[in-house]
């Protein structure tokens, strides 16, 4: 069999051979002997497919480009959660699509993920191909299974973007050049591209070893119950609602779940067994607390060290990229912001909104994890002998916290990180199943509250009281998985499948105004917070987690710290310093001789005259005024009085508040690109598009 490339239109994209990895003796090691192989490229794949060894290491070449870098920058903020904090105007493209507005006229829509996608299944289509010709042999099997789970993978990415797209399960050097539909094929159904992939996930997940028994040292190859847990996804988003229309006419676009009711409850059983199976394997579970750290502190804490052995029995899939030329890019934009030193100079450009930090109930561990409340800086001109702080921010520049850079190993360059991305968390099977039992039986049962007590219980609110009715306990799993998987890149599409992203946006706008305010249930939030200045260790495997605080509400205490010595002398600031002492004293923590505190008002912006001074009282230089994050939050306060009496526009106002332009029935999904060549609509002409647009 060999491969050709045509260049006509939909195929261009596709034709995409898979570099064969060359020393299969080192496949199952950790990643960077995964990745970082002698490689060739051939359009030769016949000779590929002639042996066992060579065909697998064809199938590790069809793990490369699974996660595009679109799929988080693009998408994995504006669920409510994680937002864009972009430099430059509210108008750039990642801010525009972070908030619902785009079109498939401008940069403001997303077609990295469609080609990558395609790219992809084609690699896999051949796999399937030429691995169906080789003769059966368990390991064949084996690779069978897994490139058919990582196609499933793709048409799951494809269709929670785009909805129905092309079906295409053959290689293209198989299919006849003399049908239109070869180079300019249609969309097909989504609920046919699901059925396939669910039942190849079937077959894949009872085909594939358990992971124990492998011989993978990591869970980056997939293996038994990342193949369940990779169906049940699949399965609830097939069984979901999603933006649906009719392809004939391209007309009646609005939310709603497939058509079948019978089918309906019958991928949410599979969604339960597929669940079921892991659960009750025994193999998998949650990591606890370990060296002082709670659970959910040591799960990521080790994975950004790469200690796998440790996170290994929750993260269940894991896509490699570690290596000279395949570092991580996700971590680039997910972090807490640095400038100079150790780390680098590098932005964060995704924040956290203050409605989800406030949101924690008191004692989870999970939010000091997911959120930081500082930034990396230096404390006076940045130089090779200056001393770098965790600065302490306001809450219009929370940050993510997750893949923070001193968690992680030492990166090869300013603009990479050695980070896997995680995609199948145990945890996400306990609320899977937690939620398909709820379905499925009209309420909670008492195995799927035990499965989401699993997760409460290790964030530490096992004490909090679960709902009994079953949309009660629906609005729950909504507000845990929430809780939990900040940052990961599935929010966003899962309050889509749960029919909840207009009710979830709809609240956090609405949260948002009364924060801005101080009303309602943020009427007695804390204005001002007293930040203790603390160094950052300037080393990789730093383990620190939150920068210690405490909020402020007695009327004597607020007028103390207030009395700011603006340029004061050195007697001045000594005896603010003490003032500050005696407060962190009176709220029962320890000053020890050197200490310093700074106020900060956080519904001000982090460049307030009074927050600028009152780091400058305790010795930030006159000009430390910035952060390392995009410059439209950073210098925009969050309350409305602090902003003249009306909201700041990235909250409200002036066409650019939060989710501007999300229309119901039609925003849920992006359009296809059409504004030149190279994108799907001009390729292809047999596409439509996205009723709206």
């Amino acid at each position: 069999m060999k491969n050709t490339y045509i260049t006509s239109g939909f195929l261009r994209k596709l034709v995409i051979i898979p570099s064969v990895f060359v020393a299969v003796s080192m496949m199952n090691s950790c990643s960077e002997d995964f990745l970082d192989q002698p490689a060739y490229n051939s359009l030769d794949t016949e000779s590929v497919f002639n042996n066992i060894d060579t065909a697998e290491m064809f199938v590790l070449g069809c793990y490369r480009g699974l996660v595009p870098t679109e799929m988080y920058y693009q998408l994995g903020a504006g669920d409510t959660v994680i937002h864009s904090s972009e430099d430059g105007s509210t108008n750039n493209s990642k801010y525009n699509i972070c908030n619902y507005q785009y079109d498939a006229y401008t940069p403001n829509t997303v077609t990295g993920i469609y080609s990558a996608m395609y790219a992809v299944i084609e690699r896999t289509n051949i796999a399937v191909s030429g691995l169906s010709k080789m003769e059966a042999s368990t390991k064949r099997d084996i690779l069978l299974a897994e490139v058919k789970a990582i196609r499933a993978f793709c048409y799951y990415n494809l269709i929670r973007v785009y909805g129905d797209v092309p079906a295409v399960f053959k290689p293209l050097d198989e299919m006849d050049p003399n049908d239109p539909a070869t180079l300019y094929p249609k969309r097909a159904s989504r609920d046919e591209i699901y059925d396939r992939i669910i039942a190849d996930l079937q077959e894949s997940a009872a085909t594939l070893p358990n992971f124990s028994q492998s011989g993978y040292a990591t869970t980056e190859r997939l293996a038994k119950q990342s193949a369940n847990a990779l169906l049940a996804r699949i399965a609830l988003y097939a069984a979901g609602y999603s933006l649906r229309w009719d392809l004939n006419t391209g007309s009646g676009a609005m939310m709603s779940r497939r058509n079948d009711n019978a089918r309906v409850q019958q991928l949410y059983q599979i969604a339960d067994n597929a669940c079921g199976a892991i659960i009750n394997g025994g193999t998998n579970s949650l990591v606890q607390a370990q060296g002082g750290k709670s659970g959910f502190e040591a799960l990521w804490y080790n994975f950004c060290q790469r200690k796998f052995p440790v996170t290994n029995s929750e993260i269940m899939w894991q896509i490699a990229e570690y290596g000279a030329n395949t570092n991580s890019a996700f971590g680039v934009y997910a972090h807490e912001g640095s400038r100079g030193g150790t780390y680098g100079s590098r932005k964060a450009l995704q924040f956290v909104l203050p409605t989800y930090y406030l949101s924690f109930n008191q004692g989870d561990t999970r939010r000091d994890v997911s959120c930081t409340s500082y930034s990396v800086y230096f404390l006076n001109t940045g130089n090779a002998s200056d001393t770098w702080v965790n600065a302490g921010t306001t809450f219009s520049c929370i940050m993510a916290g997750k893949f923070r850079m001193g968690w992680c190993v030492a990166p090869q360059a300013a603009d990479a990180r050695n980070l896997n991305i995680p995609i199948l968390r145990y945890a996400d099977v306990l609320l899977m199943y937690a939620e398909t039992q709820n379905y499925l039986n009209g309420g909670p049962t008492a195995a799927g509250t035990a499965a989401l007590m699993q997760v409460r219980n290790r964030a530490g609110i096992g004490s909090l009281a679960v709902p009994s009715g079953q949309q009660a306990f629906e609005a729950a799993l909504v507000q845990e998985r929430k809780w939990e998987f900040a940052g990961e890149f599935n929010l966003r599409t899962d309050l889509i499948r749960m029919n909840r992203l207009a009710s979830e946006i709809n609240a956090t706008k609405q949260a948002m105004k009364n924060l801005s305010n101080k009303t309602g249930p943020y009427a007695n939030t804390p204005v001002y917070r007293l930040y203790k200045l603390e160094k950052n260790a300037q080393i990789y495997g730093d383990p620190y987690l939150a920068l210690k605080y405490i909020d402020i509400t007695n009327p004597t205490e607020i007028a103390t710290i207030l009395s700011v010595p603006v340029n004061g002398n050195a007697a001045a600031l000594q005896t603010y310093q003490t003032a500050l002492a005696n407060i962190v004293t009176a709220h029962g923590q320890t000053v020890s001789a050197g200490d310093k505190w700074y106020p900060t008002n956080m519904f001000q912006a982090y460049t307030s005259t009074f927050n600028g001074n009152a780091r400058k009282a305790a010795g930030f230089l006159a000009g430390f005024n910035q952060l390392q994050i995009g410059n439209i939050i950073y210098t925009k306060p969050t309350g409305s009085a602090e902003n003249g009496g009306t909201y700041p526009n990235w909250i409200e106002g002036g066409g650019d508040g939060l989710f501007y332009g999300f229309v119901p029935n039609k925003t849920e999904l992006l359009p296809f690109a059409a504004a030149s060549a190279g994108h799907p609509l001009v390729d292809n002409p047999n596409l439509t598009q996205l009723p709206g647009y």
